[in-house]
């Protein structure tokens, strides 16, 4: 059984790197490797997500409240200041936001047939607090 954050690490997180590369490198104008520095990723890591070869589980691109946190965290990256104080509260935001919408389920789904994505309901839970004990 995996939990959603295994499945976040497995599909979402690449996907949301491979857009923030996207991103910073087309609007930004930035090189793979100032790119890959940003991120704390290696250059070819950044050329695979360009290349559409890694971050392909889950298409987030349609999803325009989540390409608008894409952009913003982007270009906060792009300025060149941005504390990890800062950076992960936002990437967190970007992650909350797909699970919130259940954009995760079908490839959770894939990974443990044995979840009812009609019936589960764990995301919402989680990213709005009411699993805490």
């Amino acid at each position: 059984m995996l939990v959603p954050c295994e499945v976040a690490v497995k599909c979402v997180l690449p996907a949301v790197r491979a857009m923030i590369a996207e991103e910073l490198m087309i609007k930004h104008k930035l090189k793979q490797v100032e790119t890959a520095k940003l991120l704390g990723v290696s250059q070819p890591a950044i050329s695979l997500y360009f290349r559409k070869k890694r971050g392909k589980a889950i298409d987030l691109r349609n999803e325009r409240d989540i390409t608008n946190l894409v952009e913003n965290l982007a270009a906060s990256l792009a300025k060149g200041n941005l504390p990890l104080k800062d950076f992960i509260p936002m990437f967190c935001e970007i992650c909350s936001t797909i699970r919130e919408k259940g954009l995760m389920c079908k490839s959770h789904k894939a990974f443990d047939p044995t979840i009812d994505i009609e019936k589960c309901g764990i995301c919402q839970l989680i990213t709005v607090g009411r699993f805490r004990k």
